[in-house]
């Protein structure tokens, strides 16, 4: 049986699924992939030879990074999506419907990592129940996000929609 994954942006202009075996998961801590993202790396992973990558809602626009490489992200909310080379491409992990089961086996371009990169996980930690000082902002939020799954149409039509 053939394995799919879903994902897509998060604003849920642009869907895509991938029909076969995913590549190795990575990190690239170079100083394009942090911009691209606009963070401290970039989790990507390949799709391998055989795999499928069809867009279900979309397409990605493409910036081209440099001579060899187009990243592709969503027009309208700025998700990366895509590190596009001659050799294949991948998929932001972030960007799949269930991230947690694409794990990164490899970092890439450790000369531009940034050092308290190693540290993240002796921080202090809270849940975002515990956040206390942005509780009454955070009960006010209405998310426009579109949910981890595939939808028909999105936006969805509100209740009180006539249509």
């Amino acid at each position: 049986m053939t394995k799919i994954y879903t994902g897509g942006c998060q604003c849920g202009a642009v869907r895509f699924r991938v029909s076969g075996e995913l590549g190795k998961g990575s990190i690239c801590h170079c100083r394009m992939c942090q911009k691209a993202f606009g963070n401290f790396y970039a989790p990507l992973v390949s799709i391998r030879e055989g795999g499928d990558l069809t867009w279900t809602r979309g397409q990605p626009k493409r910036f081209q990074s440099s001579n060899m490489v187009a990243r592709g992200f969503c027009a309208q909310c700025g998700t990366p999506l895509t590190y596009e080379t001659p050799e294949g491409d991948a998929i932001a992990i972030g960007a799949f419907d269930n991230p947690a089961e694409i794990v990164p086996v490899i970092q890439f371009g450790v000369e531009g990592k940034l050092p308290y990169t190693d540290h993240m996980a002796d921080l202090p930690t809270r849940t975002t129940e515990e956040d206390f000082e942005t509780a009454a902002f955070l009960a006010s939020i209405v998310s426009n996000q579109h949910p981890d799954h595939d939808t028909k149409t999105w936006p969805q039509a509100s209740e009180t929609d006539n249509g």
